[in-house]
């Protein structure tokens, strides 16, 4: 095929979705690019494939194919294997290395899913320095879960290298892809699917074409289908048609009919060929040709099987289904194709649960010498309790589980349970799955469901479920990429409620489970999961121990922590040391946040990060990088804070700690904040709630609200700021368990006075006050001071941001510091202290230059013009300028709102910004200020 244009390869209504293929195509032959097509069954994905992966390589381009397959889903690097076993085949099995373990091609120790896809992104780039090359995998909602897995890790890393993804896959979600393109191939038109219906079948008549037309609805496999299932006196109009055509129920009836008529024989061995997944001839060949070739994991006989002639046998049977076009054989590598994925639901749906038992049984037969293969063969072949086979799939479950492919060992060991004639045997493997499931895709919400049943399995036994499998569960359950904060909550709840009372605090696993339990309820971020872990808290004895106490009184409500906290944490930051355990350290570390005594542990973070083992203990080290990311950044220290961060988000991808990935993203969106970068801020913390928000990470969703209300008050976007962060925290209220609302007391009070609500501004500095917040650190006293100052009247605001900003050390918070000189300057020129006015505001524009904050150097330098305090209606906008005449005119903010179409308080919060920008402190002024602008601007 030269071209890739409408009427290629039949296809037809699809020249905006060829369009886009194309450009695609050329597009991966100068870098890399990924494209994911999805719709609904039947839409003509796969004929889209095929069309543009002929098309790559007639333009030179390397395709790899693949295509999930409904029952493979279990199987580990199944659909890795399909696209690049092919490739390792070439080479000597000693070469193959990391890759040749994980697909089972060679021996050795079971690489980490990382390794896969250093592996595979190494592969890809070799290849790419050659030529282009595509990836083309169908039905991606098919493909085994550590093969998409791996590809999620590769693809961004790809950079410029041509490596091009392109994958089809069902409905509209395409899962965790970064930087995936989606594009929807809708349903044909009425024009599209006519012109389809005449070319394929020229002599149906116009009535029936225009009846299969409004009856398939744009779903091309209907439209070449249905047809089908009519007789020729239907097709030319002779003979009527059904009253109704319901589209699921006839696309299913019209698989069913091609299938019933075949022999009995090849029924039975489609179904084999169904249930075993791969389509190896080898295997369904009646002598059994061969079937170690069929694949030494998972039977993809035409990768793991370079001398395709002694596997390759001829299959007789297949010759009915062959001829009526439900499959095809391709004697070059091995296997048969179905058609269509549906043809293998309607073969399933045809036969009977004891048809299906009997394949099982032959297809173990043929197996044994795959083990995890024969395992599930045989535990589908049978109905009764057998421990023989569900000590097979146990075993299976942990060969799956070192690949990798731990939704594969949950499932494994799941059956395994149900097999289990012993209760308690049951029970066991129940429990093992409940901690497996923990970091498998899939299985995550089944969790607690699984030690319920795994309780009710032995009753009378006094054993309790290994306390240590759920605290493992619900830590890689938080952080991992599959994270779901209410799912680890209700684990660790219910595995702690099942211990005899009172809780032993000496006992490690029960702390370490209490403390796993606390991140929980602070990641969670709502009062209900703090209450249930307070509550828990209450039960140690003899007493909550060492950082779990300090997390407990200054992390989980910091608003309310007590003089008396606050001494203990500065002992235990105090004490740290080389002696001290590496999570102790960050514990300690993390439980300062909030009442800022991240400035006491820089040293020791700095130390730790020094230590022997850090770099291995990958959890460690990204709080590390959080923690010293966050004191620089308050520090004043941008650059460093940067590095930081993008280390963070970097070793976060790159070992799949989801939530912690979060954190980096939180200091670079709050980065961008501070230096104005608005696009960047929005992208970030949407990547944020993108990820938080479905896994119930309220804290994240915090943290993005923060970051958008700085960079909504670097704009001057104030009524947005104030919408932010009232949403973290209400005005008058420091919300209980809700740590970041002391992050936000000045930004509120900021936001609310700039949008005339003094009342609100007024109660969240009494609040702040009332919590004593102002005690807590110099810094927290500063930011107090300047809240007080804002609120303050106009013959008052002087003098108190000048006691504020001659405390000691306030150099040491050069942003807060700045800001703080941003509004003195402002409220002096609204005084009408121009010379005093400037001064703050040069300081200020010093400070934010040095930091790099340009939106904030901006405002600074355009409040210090030399024109003194007086902008001018030149520095209004259009429509502060058209309210200020009205206002001067005398007209209430009503009657302007009514007139302008506005809301009173919209009016209120443009006449208050423009007032400073005149040099009036009310509306008496207008109207002298417009007449006697020239005058005005003459003054010093």
């Amino acid at each position: 095929m030269g071209e890739l244009g409408e009427g290629s390869d039949g296809l037809f209504g699809r020249a905006v979705d060829l369009g886009i293929l194309r450009e695609f195509v050329d597009e991966c032959a100068v870098t890399s690019a990924a494209l994911a097509l999805s719709g609904e069954a039947g839409t003509g994905k796969t004929a889209l494939l095929d069309a543009v992966a002929e098309y790559a390589r007639v333009r030179g381009a390397r395709v790899l194919r693949a295509a999930g397959v409904e029952f493979e889903e279990n199987l580990p690097f199944a659909g890795l294997h399909q696209l690049v076993g092919p490739l390792l085949t070439k080479v000597a099995p000693a070469s193959t290395g990391t890759l040749g373990v994980a697909l089972g091609m060679t021996d050795g120790p079971p690489p980490s899913r990382p390794e896969v896809a250093d592996a595979v992104r190494g592969l890809l780039t070799g290849l790419a320095a050659e030529g282009p090359v595509l990836m083309v995998i169908d039905d991606l909602q098919w493909f085994d879960r550590p093969s998409t897995m791996v590809l999620e890790a590769v693809l961004p890393h790809l950079g410029r290298h041509r490596v091009g993804l392109l994958v089809a896959v069902r409905g509209d979600g395409i899962g965790h892809f970064e930087g995936v393109t989606a594009h929807t191939v809708a349903p044909l038109t009425d024009d599209a699917a006519t012109a389809m219906l005449r070319a394929r079948f020229p002599a149906m008549a116009a009535g029936v074409r225009k009846r299969l037309v409004d009856e398939a609805k744009g779903n091309p496999l209907a439209l070449l289908e249905l047809p089908v299932a009519l007789s020729p006196g239907q097709r030319t109009g002779n003979d009527s048609l059904p009253e109704t055509l319901p589209l699921s129920e006839r696309l299913r009836e019209v698989f069913a009919s091609r299938v019933r008529t075949l022999p009995e024989a090849t029924r039975r061995l489609l179904l084999l060929a169904v249930l075993e997944g791969s389509g190896s001839l080898a295997v369904l060949a009646p002598d059994h040709a061969d079937p170690k070739h069929a694949d030494s994991n998972h039977a993809d006989s035409d990768s793991a099987n370079p001398d395709g002639a002694r596997a390759n046998p001829e299959v007789p049977d297949l010759g009915p289904a062959e001829r009526v076009g439900l499959l095809t054989v391709d004697h070059t590598h091995g296997r048969l194709v179905f058609r269509h994925p549906l043809t293998r639901s309607a073969i399933v749906e045809l036969s009977t649960s004891e048809e299906r038992r009997q394949a099982h049984a032959v297809l173990a037969e043929r197996l044994t010498d795959h083990p995890d293969r024969h395992a599930w063969h045989r535990a589908h072949a049978v109905v009764e309790p057998d421990e023989g086979i569900a000590a097979l799939l146990e075993q299976a479950a942990v060969r799956t589980r070192n690949r990798g492919d731990v939704a594969g060992a949950v499932a494994a060991l799941l059956r395994a349970a149900e097999l289990s004639p012993s209760g308690v045997d049951r029970r066991r493997r129940l429990v093992e799955a409940a901690y497996v499931g923990a970091v498998a895709g899939g299985q995550l919400r089944s969790v607690p469901r699984l030690l319920d049943d795994a309780l009710r399995c032995d009753p009378d036994t006094a054993a309790t479920p290994p306390l240590g499998i759920a605290v493992a569960a619900a830590h890689h359950l938080l952080l991992s990429g599959e994270g779901d904060a209410d799912t680890a909550h209700r684990l660790l709840v219910a595995a702690l409620d099942m211990r005899p009372l009172p809780l032993d605090a000496t006992d490690v696993t029960v702390v370490e489970a209490v403390n796993t339990l606390s991140w929980t309820a602070y990641f969670g971020g709502r009062t209900e999961l703090w209450d249930a872990f307070h509550r828990i808290v209450a039960r140690l004895v003899p007493g909550t121990p060492g950082p779990l106490a300090l997390m407990n009184s200054t992390l989980a409500d910091p608003a309310r922590a007590t003089p008396l906290a606050l001494e203990e944490l500065d002992a235990a930051i105090a004490d740290l040391d080389e002696q001290t355990a590496l999570i102790d350290v960050v514990r300690t570390s993390l439980a300062g946040i909030f009442v800022d005594r991240l400035p006491a542990c820089r040293e020791p973070l700095r130390q730790l990060r020094r230590r022997h083992g850090v770099e291995e203990a990958g959890t460690v080290l990204l709080h590390i990088l959080s923690l010293s990311g966050l004191e620089r950044f308050m520090a004043g220290a941008w650059d460093e804070a940067a590095e930081l961060a993008d280390e963070q988000v970097r070793l976060a991808e790159r070992s799949g700690y989801g939530l912690l990935r979060c954190m980096g993203l939180y200091l670079q969106a709050m980065l961008a904040a501070g230096r104005g970068d608005d696009k960047a801020v929005t992208e970030l913390t949407d990547r944020m709630v993108g990820w938080a928000s479905p896994r119930g990470f309220v804290l994240v969703s915090r943290l993005a609200a923060q970051a958008r209300t700085l960079a909504a008050l670097g704009r001057g976007d104030y009524e947005s700021a104030y919408r932010h962060a009232s949403g973290i925290s209400p005005p008058g209220v420091l919300a209980s368990h809700v740590p970041h609302a002391l992050w936000l007391v000045t930004d509120l009070t900021e936001a609310a006075m700039r949008t005339g609500r003094r009342a609100e501004a007024e109660a969240h500095v009494a609040a702040a006050h009332a919590a004593g917040l102002g005690a807590f650190s110099p810094r927290y006293a500063l930011l107090m001071d300047a809240a007080d100052a804002m609120i303050a009247p106009d013959e008052q605001a002087p003098a108190r941001f000048a006691a504020a900003l001659a405390r000691p050390g306030v150099e040491q918070w050069p942003f807060e510091h700045a800001r703080a000189l941003l509004v003195h300057g402002e409220r002096l020129r609204r005084a009408r202290m121009n010379r005093e006015a400037r001064i703050q505001l040069e300081r200020a524009r010093q400070i934010f230059e040095r930091l790099g904050a340009e939106v904030w150097c901006r405002r600074a330098e355009r409040e210090a013009q030399p024109t003194g305090s007086v902008q001018g209606p030149a520095s209004l906008t259009a429509q502060q300028l058209t309210i200020v005449e009205l206002a001067a005119a005398g007209l209430s903010n009503k009657q302007i709102a009514e007139r302008l179409f506005l809301s009173s308080r919209t009016v209120g919060t443009h006449l208050y910004q423009a007032f400073p920008k005149l040099g009036v402190t009310s509306r008496a002024g207008l109207r002298d200020a417009l007449r006697h602008l020239s005058d005005t601007e003459r003054q010093e």
